[in-house]
């Protein structure tokens, strides 16, 4: 019988909306493991459910208060030492508060345009994971095991 215990680390990353311009907040990500523009998020901490941890990266990373985060789906890959790194992806439109940069890096508005055509750095399967945020049809971005260094197979449910 398959093993049915599996060690999971849990994340989050929250797309920031203004619901006027359409433009999307990012943090321009200094971290060496994942570097480049992405969306706020974070581990999540012992003691808080998920959604929790939405509201306090967001906070911590933006300075914003966000309210009603949306749940839109989630990104999935296994590691090497057997456990699964799972990224619950919200969405919001509604926030109140000033921006300001913290400790991961640089915050700024841009656009989805611009985050595809070029303009920045982006982490690795961060492009591929955008339609989870935008297309209701797509609640998951599996990503495959990496084999000899090998790039993931990707695959959208």
């Amino acid at each position: 019988m398959a093993e049915r215990y599996t060690p999971i680390e849990l994340t989050n990353m929250i797309m920031i909306e203004n619901p006027v311009t359409h433009e999307v907040l990012v943090e321009d990500r200094q971290n060496p493991k994942w570097p480049g523009v992405t969306f706020p998020g974070g581990h999540v901490e012992v003691g808080e459910t998920v959604t929790q941890s939405v509201f306090r990266e967001a906070r911590e990373e933006t300075g914003l208060e966000i309210e009603a985060p949306q749940l839109m789906g989630i990104k999935e890959w296994p590691l090497e030492n057997g456990a699964r790194y799972i990224v619950f992806l919200y969405k919001t439109t509604s926030y109140s508060g000033a921006i300001h940069s913290g400790r991961e890096g640089e915050i700024f508005w841009t656009t989805r345009e611009k985050l595809l055509d070029g303009t920045y750095v982006l982490p690795n399967t961060f492009a591929e994971m955008l339609p989870v945020f935008d297309d209701p049809a797509i609640n998951e971005l599996a990503l495959g095991a990496r084999v000899d260094g090998e790039a993931r197979t990707i695959s959208w449910q």
